[in-house]
């Protein structure tokens, strides 16, 4: 029997992280964040769990304690957002390239400046291309459950590779929705033990971690990492399987809502699809095929499968909530594109930047974005890929 519970996103991500029971958390506080360790810590106070708590001076030391930790043999995990995952930016890219598995709640919130606390995937754009594992979240839920399943996708052997669990900052970190929580003991038993192979206090195997790696052998090993992130595809379905087996909740690397018959569509990611799921659900009513893609794995990035996904529509509409800056679209805009081109699907598909800084988004402005599909789809032609909505002024 699952226990339903009343948990905003924070506390539903401390409560994993009990449940996980790493040996070493190290943290430092950044909203919106900062209720995690701040819930986490009692639970090490109280001693619900053993785990080792590190208050650092800052986010860059938390990141280099968990990689020491990792590296000593321990599962390690920490929390951020915004800045604190810019100060550990250097950081990020070591743990990757050091193959350590540490799993991090990523409380996504707009990157200064200027200065803004509230929600935007600024920061989360910034660590694509570091070699972590990125889930997103819609809902409490799913940040709940994505953390669960996070340690076995992140410490199997063929990855070997850290993993960022995101949920949007206050929209659902601070909301409090209805959840269902695993037992603990069954957690338990699904997360299972880390045992590294290779790990600094194995008195049996003295190894080297970071060392010099000059031009004979980086090439080698930035491919060994690439290589990783390509097995974590059949990793994430794995271990997705085995997740669905213990509470019926099924999750792959996106959901396809009310998509397979849909004449256009919208690929989104974390909470903006629960305001999409309602206005495909009210034009549904009035009889227009709308349908929406909900990102949950973003890397490793599945082109192939979304391209298969959305090959039938007439017209794609992506939406990024992170303005890339490079004057030719987002980022998930220019993954989803590739990936229709590398795979031979030709759908009509614009861009649309929104919710910067945590500007609110309506079902009022999503439902444009679907009228402005229609018009797509009738001419099958885009004038214009590159677009905003629910920027002051209107302007495209």
């Amino acid at each position: 029997m699952s226990i339903r519970e009343r948990l905003s996103g924070n506390e539903a991500s401390a409560i994993a992280m009990k449940q996980i029971n790493p040996d070493v958390v190290a943290a430092f506080p950044i909203t919106p964040s900062t209720e995690i360790p701040q819930y986490f810590s009692t639970f090490v106070s109280n001693g619900t769990v053993d785990t080792e708590f590190v208050a650092v001076e800052s986010e860059h030391s938390a990141m280099s304690a968990c990689i020491g930790a990792e590296a000593a043999g321990g599962r390690a995990m920490t929390a951020t957002s915004s800045n604190g995952l810019a100060l550990m930016w250097e950081m990020v890219y070591i743990a990757s390239s050091l193959r350590l598995p540490i799993v991090m709640p990523l409380v996504n919130r707009a990157i200064s400046g200027p200065l803004n606390i509230h929600n935007d995937h600024s920061d989360a754009m910034g660590i694509r291309d570091s070699g972590w594992i990125m889930l997103f979240s819609e809902n409490n839920q799913e940040a709940y459950d994505n953390l669960i399943m996070a340690h076995r996708i992140a410490e199997h052997k063929d990855v070997r590779l850290p993993l960022c669990v995101c949920q949007d900052g206050f929209i659902t970190s601070h909301s409090i929705e209805n959840i269902e929580l695993i037992e603990d003991d069954k957690v338990k038993n699904f997360v299972g033990e880390y045992k590294p192979e290779h790990y600094l206090l194995n008195d049996k195997e003295p190894i080297a971690v970071g060392p010099m790696d000059l031009q004979a052998y980086l090439f080698e090993h930035k491919y060994q990492q690439a290589n990783a992130m390509r097995a974590a595809k059949k990793v994430i379905l794995e271990v997705a399987e085995d997740f669905e087996k213990m509470t019926g909740r099924k999750y792959s690397f996106f959901e396809e809502y009310r998509l397979e018959d849909a004449e256009i569509a919208i690929i989104c990611m974390n909470s903006t699809a629960g305001t999409t799921k309602v206005v495909v659900d009210a034009l549904r009513e009035q009889g227009v095929k709308v349908g929406l893609l909900k990102l949950r794995v973003f890397r490793p990035f599945p082109a192939e499968e979304i391209a298969k996904a959305v090959s039938h529509v007439k017209a794609l509409a992506v939406l990024d909530k992170a303005e890339s800056l490079n004057a030719c679209g987002g980022a998930l805009f220019t993954d989803v594109t590739s990936g229709l081109y590398t795979n031979g699907v030709q759908v009509p598909t614009v861009n649309y930047v929104y919710g910067i800084g945590g500007r609110d988004t309506t079902t009022k402005e999503i439902e444009g974005v679907y009228h402005d599909l229609q018009e797509i789809a009738s001419t099958g032609k885009v004038e214009n890929p590159y677009r905003y909505f629910g920027l002051k002024g209107g302007a495209n």
